[in-house]
């Protein structure tokens, strides 16, 4: 078979209501907050995701921000490497016995505690693991400098303190910085003399180091805000333009609605006028018939284009629950010997496959009145792994001179009926990312649509 399109279409229709939620014009859930701790970026933060594109801009965040922390490990591995060769050249050296087991022992716990701390994926863990880390880091540093006065061994308290400015809440940050600074500048100023000079030095070196882990957090804060804000603006915009087209549409309905009421309202009063009439002078009973009939069918035309302005309104649109129905219809209508098969276990569908199923059954059914009028047709819907296909088939025309839409070149159903519903029942299944199809089948004709549902 020939398909009406080329392919499915590129993407999924978003719906109305999932746009504006994203824009923020209705409430869907707690809105993604930008200005939250740089923690709700990473794995186990509670920021919440307010649609797919802001929580795609935290996962291009948390991923760069480890990229960053990745190129720093050198760095800091060179700063232990520092206080690992001043405490190795400082007296008293390392040992096994006395003040040098206490050195060994408090740079086995620096060193273990920065392997640790200096992990990425150590970094990415809760406030608790930050704190522990520091507070071993912090507590290794400030023995190092007690017991090995002369040497560089504060500068692991003072990566300490870089550590928490980095990785803690400010509130969290400012008090470890405060307790390790005064602790540190309490041991150079008890173990060297004079003590004045070396106490500002290392306290000044803390600030310094706080300072800079401070700029580097509030960077990564900055970044993940400036991400999440551009995300949450292209939201904002498809959901402006969303809201517009939905007040058009709405206009548009209002106005449909106004003109299809009043003609098909004074259709059906006329019609009714004539049936009356019809009786009074004692027409045929076919005639009766007719008339009666086509003053149901613009009933039934009104009941639809009701539907249709509402469908432009967002109410419920028909489904593939409404085939009885349909089918129900068209065999009363037009005596078409007409059955419906579901092959399958049924399934709620979205909105815009279940609208294209629907839509393309009545056209196809629209068709067989027209073109092949007493075959016989079936409708088979059947549900699949991932998909659901609707075929309508009808058998041989009885009348050859009728099946117009066996004719050489007709087989594309753009060509049949002037295409404009069929064309519609084409575009319907772009949009829900299917295709549709035609053609000669074993005497008759097939029409099948395919949705992935």
């Amino acid at each position: 078979m020939r398909d009406l399109a080329s392919g499915p279409a590129a993407g999924q229709t978003v719906t109305m209501r999932a746009r504006l939620a994203a824009a923020g014009l209705r409430r869907s859930g707690e809105a993604a907050r930008p200005g939250a701790a740089l923690a709700a970026a990473e794995p186990g933060g509670d920021g919440a995701h307010g649609s797919a594109r802001v929580a795609a801009a935290e996962s291009r965040v948390a991923e760069r921000i480890r990229r960053q922390r990745l190129q720093m490990r050198p760095l800091a591995w060179a700063f232990i490497a520092a206080v690992v060769i001043s405490a190795e050249q400082g007296r008293p050296a390392p040992g096994l016995a006395g003040t040098r087991l206490g050195i060994t022992a408090a740079l086995a716990v620096c060193a273990v505690a920065a392997a640790v701390g200096l992990n990425p994926r150590w970094a990415e863990r809760g406030d608790a693991a930050q704190a522990l880390v520091i507070g071993l880091l912090a507590g290794g540093g400030v023995a190092l400098a007690a017991l090995q006065p002369h040497g560089a061994t504060g500068l692991a308290a003072a990566l300490a303190v870089w550590v928490a400015a980095v990785r803690l809440p400010a509130w969290a940050a400012a008090v470890a910085i405060g307790a390790v600074t005064a602790a540190l500048a309490t041991a150079v100023a008890l173990t060297q003399h004079p003590a004045a000079q070396p106490a500002i030095a290392i306290t000044l070196f803390c600030l310094l180091l706080a300072v800079t882990g401070w700029f580097i957090r509030r960077s990564w804060e900055s970044q993940r805000q400036t991400e999440l804000l551009m995300a949450q603006l292209q939201d904002a915009r498809e959901g402006e333009a969303a809201a517009a087209a939905l007040a058009e549409r709405g206009r548009i309905a209002g106005e449909l609605h106004d003109v299809l009421a009043h003609a098909l309202s004074g259709l059906a009063i006329q019609l009714q006028g004539a049936r009356k009439l019809a009786d009074a002078e004692g027409a045929s009973a076919g005639l009766r018939t007719a008339i009666g009939r086509s003053a149901d069918l613009a009933r039934e035309g009104l009941t639809e284009a009701r539907q249709a302005v509402g469908a432009l309104r967002g109410d419920r649109l028909p489904s593939v629950t409404q085939l009885p129905e349909l089918v129900d219809g068209f065999r009363r209508d037009t005596g078409t010997d007409v059955r419906l098969v579901i092959e399958g276990e049924p399934r709620p569908l979205p909105a815009d496959a279940d609208l294209a199923l629907y839509r393309g059954a009545q056209e196809a059914l629209t068709n067989i009145a027209r073109y092949a009028r007493g075959a016989d047709a079936a409708i088979t819907v059947r549900y699949q792994p991932g998909r659901t296909v609707l075929a309508v088939e009808n058998g041989a025309c009885p009348n050859p001179g009728g099946a117009a839409a066996d004719a050489p070149g007709e087989g594309l159903l753009a060509d049949a009926g002037g295409g404009h519903g069929l064309a519609a029942m084409r575009d319907r299944a772009q949009r829900a990312g299917g295709t549709a199809r035609s053609g000669p089948h074993g005497g008759g004709w097939l029409v099948e649509l395919e949705v992935p549902a």
